[in-house]
Order: C-alpha cells, then structure tokens, then sequence
C-alpha cells in the first residue's frame, strides 16, 4: 500500500477510536485496559500524544532541524500519568486533536521532505514516510488494548495486509537471539501465503493461520486463536512488538 494513501487509513482509524471512546461511562476509562498497569485512560492518553511524538518527526523532516520524538523516556511517563485521569471527552477530544494535528502536517509536509532520516526513540533511524506506518500500528493497536469491543476482527484488510507483511519481514530480521520461543519456526498465512523461515530445520515446527489471526498473535494482541501449531504442542509466545524495520 502506499504510504500516501495511509493517511487517510488514519483519519478513519482515529475516528473509531473517538466512537469506542464515547460509549465508556467515567469507572469504565478508570478500569484496567488490555495493557498491564494501565487504564483505558492510559491507553487514550497515549494515543494522543504519540501523535503529537510522530508529529515532531515530520517537523524534524520539514525543517531539518533536530526534534527528539519525545524529549525523554521520563517525560513521555509523566505525561501520560498526568493525562491519564481527565475525563472521557477531555481524552476523546485529545485524540482527535492530536490525530488531525498529525494528518494536517503529513498533508502538507512538501515532498522532498518525506525521504528525510529522523529518529525513533529506541534510537534507529527511518525516512520520514515510514512514520505513517508506524502511526498506523499505534491507531490499530492500541485500540484492541482499550479492551472496550474493538479486536483483530474489526482490523481493516488494508491494515491487515501491511502489518502482517512488515511483522514477518522484521521478525526475519531479527538476530536469533531476540527472536525469543519463535526461533526456529516457520510461520505462514494459508490466506496468503505468505511466511517466515526463523531458522526452521527439515520438518521442523510451523505456525499457520489466516494473516488475521496471526497478526493478532504476533502483535500480541489474541492468546493465538485461529492459529494452529504442528506438531501439536503449546504455541509459542512471541517477542516485544512491533520490531524494528528490516528494511532500515
């Protein structure tokens, strides 16, 4: 998919994301989310103002000036406790302020800029396009971690096809090492077709499913229902996602 039609991928995204939020009551946003340690309103909080963190890698593009996605792993906690307790139209009015904000500078960021490096927390550098798609796996994502009706199944296809494709390619990638219980896997959509050899011997283990079903587990988001193991045996439990870009 190209990464311009993405923005508007976004657009819809975030709106689900306001319509989950508008039917939570005040004890329902305080409750736990799918995410240890955290409420919805943690969840919401972090929605937004991982937006406004991709936001300033696009400024970082745009000016070729250096901006930090945030200004510290101490300051991004911080805000998020501080933001975590307001009220469900304060948190449901940020997310769709923060995700406008974000679509409004991906719109006019001009063309040349969208080649330019900048730098993800974790300290890995990409061009500034590949920021919409890793916005994308935060829209998705962490909207299945509100734990309030929306899961895998309401994934949009186009989402779907991207991520599954980018996790197999990056879990490729991966040194053995941090490929955790899934080395020497071999994983494959029977939808697709598609699959990943993590160092598979003859006759060695493979994981199948649709590319739904096997999204929802690598992302960490289903416990691996509609995913089947042979030979039979416990489906094992994949690495921290999402991983960084084979392709950077």
């Amino acid at each position: 998919m190209d990464w311009r039609e993405v923005i508007d991928e976004l657009d819809s995204g975030v709106d689900r994301i306001i319509g989950t939020l508008s039917k939570l009551g005040e004890q329902d946003l305080r409750a736990p989310s799918a995410l240890p340690g955290w409420s919805r309103g943690h969840v919401a909080t972090h929605i937004a103002r991982n937006a406004d963190s991709l936001w300033n890698l696009l400024e970082w593009a745009r000016t070729g000036v250096r901006i930090p996605q945030y200004p510290s792993l101490d300051a991004r906690n911080a805000a998020l406790e501080e933001g975590a307790g307001r009220d469900r139209d304060a948190l449901a009015e940020d997310v769709r302020a923060t995700g406008g904000r974000f679509a409004e500078q991906a719109r006019s960021l001009p063309e040349g800029a969208w080649g330019a490096p900048v730098e993800a927390m974790a300290g890995w550098r990409h061009p500034a396009w590949y920021t919409l798609y890793r916005r994308w796996n935060e829209v998705e994502a962490h909207h299945v971690d509100l734990a309030a009706g929306y899961g895998p199944a309401d994934w949009p296809e186009p989402y779907v096809r991207w991520s599954l494709g980018s996790t197999l390619a990056d879990l490729a990638a991966l040194p053995e090492a941090l490929r955790g219980e899934l080395s020497g896997l071999r994983i494959t959509a029977t939808d697709s077709g598609e699959s990943a050899d993590l160092g598979r011997a003859p006759g060695g283990p493979e994981a199948s499913g649709s590319g739904r079903a096997l999204l929802g587990w690598l992302s960490g988001r289903t416990d691996g229902a509609g995913v089947s193991i042979r030979p039979d045996g416990r489906l094992p439990e994949p690495p921290p996602w999402p991983h960084r870009p084979a392709a950077f």
